[in-house]
């Protein structure tokens, strides 16, 4: 029997999260980076001015908590190979409107 070539998937997701503490977010956002497997003196930043750096940006800690890799953990034959996300505080990015373009490009 031949083994079937793998297909590649996309998955494109938009949540919405209310923060109603942020110092909580801060704080889970630096116990993940403590905890991370990070070579820090090949690193041009140090942990403590990450962890600062963290603590200023409640959109970037909110993005540093999100694990694709626990999309799919789970399920033999499927893996997350790599990912691209980011947070944004405020109203939704014309960018994820439907049609997944700014109004603009849409023909």
């Amino acid at each position: 029997m031949e083994k079937a070539e793998p297909v590649v998937v996309q998955l494109y997701c938009r949540f919405e999260i209310t923060v109603d503490d942020s110092d909580v977010v801060f704080e889970a956002a630096e116990r993940r980076l403590r905890s991370a497997d990070i070579d820090w003196p090949s690193e041009q930043d140090t942990l403590e001015g990450a962890v600062a750096e963290l603590r200023t940006d409640l959109a970037q800690s909110v993005a540093s908590l999100v694990d694709p890799d626990r999309v799919l953990a789970d399920v033999p034959g499927a893996e997350v190979r790599r990912g691209r996300w980011w947070a944004e505080v405020g109203a939704p990015s014309e960018r994820f409107q439907p049609g997944f373009g700014a109004p603009a490009e849409e023909t």
